[in-house]
């Protein structure tokens, strides 16, 4: 009995010392047991890093990328799959449809394949001459005008239901097919650790040719989103209605799910409307589902940059970054009273009026970039720019410049944009502590994320209100930061009296990339009347420039002479301290971080350089400075 109950007393001792070393290091075979009256939890311990939980890595991706299953990049051309996506993604030299190799400088770390929803797979279809389409009437017949050589009309037959808003097939089975194909290419090649696939689709909304599209992203694996049938705008064409099967998706799967917006720059006013899809004004109901369902807004990509217009904000000199603002995808023309309702600026200050006056801000988004590319790569680099869709890649000739990516109808030429004017943006950065799908979707669902328009330049932004203008070059920076203050994406409540919030800003150059010029804040809140209000504060640059009377930093200048450029000038890193010289405690305000790199060439100069002498209009861009958009903070009394 003696030897018995001594075997009990010890396993259960072992068993303890198992359990308590699970909780406190997750252990592995191998490691030295611990004894339980040594473990002394919140104790102090050698190494500071023991217990840290707090993100400390950016990582790179592109959520919205298109490939052949999308019917609008299949059709024209797309031959290469989900499958070449993750690939390329991943760092792999890959052959392009029109014949170039193409290869990332570095891997991304994330991917989301986000084919759109509309006839999901059809050029696939056709390729394979599937049987459930060729049981169709309108699939056999647009599977004869392919084969038969006249792909054109074949999309052109295809945009008309898209335009009368009717599913031409009308086949859940077809559709869950391909959906199957694409989460079975991301399972292969998620690899928790080192890459990560996010399961994703687009819907294309686009009612009077107005552009409402959303990205939308899963937390979730095959075992949640597998025999999924993607909402589509078949479906409806009111955000509501996807915010309401998004939380279906939930409710039945136990899944997370979120969307985001983007290019409200051809929305003609619609992205950040008064008024919602169904006529009914913004209530605090529409604003708590908005936020609820698409905490982010994709600010920068290839169909033009989304931050700000020059006459939203005309004192700012960076304002006109490829501005796309001619009208919608072809059907109207662009009008002044559109703007403020079209860019995320003005938007964000809009956000905070509501918020006074319902008690919900409609518009409290981060922001992020990604490709919006048609062509299966990723690719936002100047240097390595394969175009918006398959016409407008290296080795297309004339159609790489010329080629209409808004297409004109009955306004003629003054609507149309062509491709030499199309921007290679951008990237999502996400703070995290690993690369797995859910580290990276809880980093875009807390807003800890940024958008570069295709530099990784590292950004990192805290505002509290007791930060000293010498920690900002603190070894544990990040750590005091999460410790004293909020990140981007975060909330600072009302402070001390008498005490304006104090930000530590830092910003790394990419590595394979240009020196930094400077960092600004822009602040946005509501006047004594109501009114939205921006501004542009110069905090930090490079070099001994001093600010002017203005507040502003004199240009850095530029290196630049054709495709080349040297990082002779600017900084490989810039941090600031700024306290807010016009704060007032009782005004509600958000504070983002806008960075800029010294000038450098295009995508048009490295083609001048790399093809010779190609014809460009007088407006082509040559020279630009790349930029990094934070998540912003918000201030609340």
């Amino acid at each position: 009995m003696l030897i018995r109950a001594f075997i009990t007393l010890f396993l259960s001792i072992f068993l303890s010392l198992l359990c308590i070393g699970s909780v406190l290091g997750q252990g592995h075979a191998g490691e030295v047991a611990i004894d339980r009256d040594d473990v002394k939890l919140g104790n102090k311990h050698y190494s500071p890093f023991v217990g840290k939980s707090y993100p400390n890595r950016v990582y790179w991706g592109d959520t919205h990328l298109h490939t052949s299953y999308s019917t609008d990049a299949g059709m024209i051309g797309n031959v290469l799959g989900p499958e070449e996506a993750f690939r390329f993604a991943r760092g792999q030299k890959v052959r392009a449809s029109l014949g170039e190799f193409a290869q990332l400088v570095r891997p991304l770390d994330f991917l989301v394949v986000a084919d759109h929803a509309e006839n999901l797979g059809l050029a696939p279809m056709i390729a394979e001459s599937n049987p459930q389409l060729l049981a169709s009437p309108w699939g056999r017949e647009i599977h004869d005008l392919v084969r038969k050589g006249d792909s054109l009309a074949a999309f052109v037959k295809w945009g008309e239901s898209m335009q009368e808003n009717i599913d031409p097939l009308d086949d859940d089975d077809l559709t869950r097919t391909f959906w199957n194909r694409i989460v079975e290419s991301a399972e292969r090649y998620n690899e928790p650790g080192v890459f990560t696939t996010l399961h994703g689709f687009e819907w294309t909304s686009a009612r009077d040719a107005n552009n409402l599209h959303r990205v939308v992203m899963f937390r979730d694996g095959a075992d949640r989103v597998k025999d999924m049938v993607p909402f589509s705008n078949y479906d409806s064409s009111d955000p509501e209605d996807l915010w309401s099967w998004m939380k279906g998706y939930e409710t039945r799967t136990g899944g997370k799910i979120m969307a985001f917006p983007h290019n409200g720059n051809l929305s003609n006013g619609l992205m950040f409307n008064d008024v919602r899809e169904n006529g009914k004004p913004i209530d605090a109901a529409y604003a708590e589902r908005r936020m609820r369902w698409e905490p982010l807004y994709e600010v920068t990509q290839i169909k033009g940059d989304g931050e700000t217009h020059p006459a939203l904000s005309p004192n700012d000199e960076f304002a006109d970054y490829y501005t796309w603002d001619r009208g919608n995808f072809g059907t109207e023309l662009k009008t002044p009273d559109m703007l403020p309702r079209e860019y995320a600026r003005t938007a964000l200050a809009r956000g905070l009026k509501y918020e006074a006056e319902i008690g919900v801000n409609p518009f409290k988004f981060g922001m992020i970039g990604s490709t919006d590319s048609h062509t299966s790569l990723a690719t936002a680099r100047e240097d390595n720019f394969f175009g918006k869709a398959t016409l407008g890649e290296p080795g297309g000739g004339k159609e790489r410049y010329e080629e209409n990516i808004i297409q004109p109808d009955y306004l003629g030429e003054e609507i149309a944009v062509r491709h030499y004017e199309s921007l290679a943006s951008g990237l999502a950065a996400a703070w995290a502590r690993e690369n797995t799908r859910e580290a990276i979707w809880d980093a875009f669902k807390r807003k800890e994320v940024y958008a570069t328009t295709g530099p990784r330049m590292t950004v990192r932004v805290f505002a509290g209100w007791d930060f000293k203008e010498d920690e900002i070059h603190r070894p544990d920076f990040a750590a005091e930061g999460y410790a004293r203050g909020v990140p981007m994406g975060g909330d600072l409540l009302k402070g001390p009296d008498g005490v304006a919030p104090r930000f530590m800003v830092r910003a790394l150059r990419d590595p394979d990339g240009a020196n930094l010029d400077r960092i600004q804040v822009i602040k946005g809140w509501v006047d004594a009347g109501g009114k939205p209000q921006t501004r542009v504060f110069d905090i930090a640059g490079s070099g001994e420039r001093q600010l002017d009377a203005d507040g502003k930093l004199p240009p850095v200048g530029s290196t630049v002479s054709g495709a080349d450029y040297t990082n002779t000038i600017g900084a490989a890193a810039i941090a600031a301290h700024w306290v807010d010289p016009e704060f007032d405690p009782k005004q509600r305000a958000y504070y983002y971080v806008r960075v800029l790199e010294i000038p450098t060439p295009s995508w048009l100069a490295y083609d001048k350089a790399h093809y010779g002498n190609i014809d460009l209009p007088d407006d082509a861009v040559l020279v630009q400075q790349e930029r990094a958009y934070t998540s912003p903070i918000w201030y609340t009394p």
